[in-house]
């Protein structure tokens, strides 16, 4: 990842003013401390922090068109640059960037090119010559993007919010799948898929089809949790690494990374699957009391207040730094199967298809407030970039289209959750993955790297935050009032580093259950009376839930129903090899 400022139409064009944008560029050196660059043209500046994935040596940002009337500043990774290429053959290219494209597509395709765009990004254009610039960001919000106003009149857009809040007035998240036009003034949606208006859907589940949008070239490592997601995109990557330009770069053995306290179900899950895949396997542990100390930082760097957010960004910002340490730059992730699918564990209790995939649609759209946020700025803060294949366009509509019949979770029929999935990467002659591991029970991130962890975030609240402090919590936080002492602990920190009341906007609230959207928490009254993101609040579903003496969840070797085509999986194997 790399890191994004663009400051336009400001009145004062002094050096002192461009010193200052510098200096505020600086705030993003941790997403790209491989180089910096800036454009100045006038009252616009373009600066860039670079993280050198793809064409290190000459890929250098800002980049221009033929004659420098065209600039962009972009962070993320266009996959498909190469075909898009063969589109501009009368333009020439003067660097291997892949990102280089966005000016020449501007040109010959003027605004309405985004949605051309496969891949990942956020990026800012200036057109010289009549001053009009725009700003877009990728369809699901994988890339952060912050849009803010100054009171000279300024426009301004950062990678991450703490490059502005001190300068602008007012700032918000930049819409996904959106695109802002200064021409027009105004922000307007380039991604229209069908499943947006979240009409359910009819097409039969095809298994083939999953498995094909999976295939990307496979980077140097996977973080592996010893889950269905991270373990699915492992396997694919694993088998598929020879086919790669990977392989000849890193060579065909694949790393993969976990996190967790000493004993945690993720380091055994992630440790098997490993030794099952025969990757080089890295595991990484870490204390309850390291994960308290890093707190701040975390909250500094994903700037958020969610608990679950947090929960979770922290092994993920502590496992990062040592990625980091081993030289590694890029890494593939799972983030985003859970709400395509509905894996979250409440979506047992989804009363039908309709409420099912309406969810599912919910969640989706929410995904850059949560686990985008967690997977871009968690691992950015240490200069390392996560890509996630779930979430590629394609995969997405492929995905989306079934008939939220198969995605139910049907015990009577040996269907637990995200059994579509698991089905379509069940193979008996070739198994991606042993049974076991295949039919694990969804387990959350802040939870499987130890349910301790959790626990033990709640004390350390416990002691800081007081009971009066909780009485009053609505008159000193009356906007997202903190409901526990953990989120009231979270808000005191974020509150420290970003004051103003445009900051504390740009974060979520709601009740929760299970990490669920407010509406679904509706579908179980028990609920309501056990509001916590945490998988284990899912009562009378989590083999571990809270307070919950007996088990309740489908066995977990269930028998898929073979008669259905081996057809969805192709779709993800496809997604993980363009990575």
């Amino acid at each position: 990842m790399c890191g994004i400022l663009a400051v336009l139409g400001v009145a004062d064009v002094s050096l002192a003013k461009r010193a200052r944008i510098v200096e505020l560029s600086r705030r993003l050196r941790h997403r790209g401390p491989d180089w910096s660059g800036i454009h100045c043209h006038q009252d616009c500046y373009l600066a860039h922090q670079r993280l050198a994935i793809i064409d290190p040596a000459s890929g250098d940002q800002p980049l221009y068109n033929e004659d420098k009337t065209v600039v962009v500043t972009v962070n993320g990774e266009i996959y498909n640059h190469e075909e898009l290429k063969v589109k501009l053959t009368s333009h020439q290219f003067q660097t291997g960037s892949d990102c280089e494209v966005i000016a020449h597509l501007y040109e010959e395709y003027g605004e309405e090119f985004v949605d051309m765009l496969d891949g990942m990004f956020s990026f800012v254009l200036l057109d010289t010559r009549d001053k009009s610039f725009i700003a877009a960001r990728d369809a699901i919000g994988i890339c952060p993007l912050y849009m803010g106003w100054g009171l000279d009149g300024s426009v301004w857009f950062s990678s991450e919010m703490k490059a502005l809040s001190d300068d602008c007035e007012r700032f918000i998240s930049f819409s996904p799948g959106h695109l802002y036009s200064s021409k027009t003034g105004g922000l307007r949606r380039w991604y229209n898929p069908p499943w947006f208006s979240e009409i359910v859907p009819s097409t039969p589940y095809d298994p083939l089809a999953v498995i094909k949008r999976l295939m990307t070239d496979v980077p140097f490592g996977v973080l592996l949790s010893g889950g269905l997601d991270s373990s699915l995109v492992a396997a694919v990557a694993s088998r598929h690494l020879k086919e790669t330009k990977a392989a000849r770069q890193w060579g065909n053995k694949l790393h993969t990374f976990c996190i967790g306290l000493k004993g945690s179900p993720d380091l055994k899950a992630a440790r098997e699957v490993a030794d099952y895949l025969g990757t080089l396997h890295h595991e990484f542990h870490f204390t309850v009391q390291e994960g308290i100390d890093a707190l701040e930082e975390v909250i500094y760097h994903v700037e958020t207040y969610d608990v679950t957010t947090i929960r979770a960004s922290t092994p993920m910002f502590l496992m990062s730094r040592k990625i980091k340490s081993l030289g590694v730059k890029m890494v593939i992730s799972g983030e985003g199967s859970d709400e395509i699918f509905g894996g979250y564990l409440y979506f047992h209790k989804a009363p039908n298809k309709k409420e099912f995939h309406e969810e599912t649609c919910r969640k989706i759209k929410a995904l850059h407030l949560y686990d985008c946020l967690r997977a871009n700025k968690s691992t950015s803060a240490w200069g390392v970039e996560a890509r996630v294949p779930f979430l590629d366009k394609s995969f997405i509509n492929v995905a989306m289209d079934i008939d939220p019949e198969w995605k139910m979770i049907r015990r009577d029929l040996g269907r637990i959750e995200k059994w579509v999935l698991r089905n379509a990467f069940d193979d008996e002659e070739r198994p991606y993955l042993p049974k076991h591991i295949l039919y694990r029970q969804k387990e959350q991130f802040s939870d499987g790297v130890g349910y301790s962890w959790i626990d033990g975030l709640k004390d350390h609240a416990s002691e800081h935050v007081s009971d009066s402090m909780m009485m009053n919590a609505s008159f000193v936080y009356p906007e997202n009032t903190p409901t526990t002492k953990e989120g009231y602990y979270y808000r005191m920190i974020f509150e420290k580093f970003f004051p103003k009341p445009a900051a504390r906007s740009t974060v979520p609230g709601g009740p929760t259950v299970a990490c669920s959207t407010a509406k679904a928490v509706e579908w179980d009254a028990a609920w309501s009376k056990n509001l916590d993101p945490s998988g284990r609040a899912a009562l009378g579903v989590h083999d571990a839930a809270y307070d919950e003496p007996e088990k309740a969840h489908a066995s977990s070797d269930p028998v898929p129903d073979s008669s259905l085509s081996p057809a969805i999986g192709e779709s993800l194997v496809a997604s993980v090899t363009a990575v």
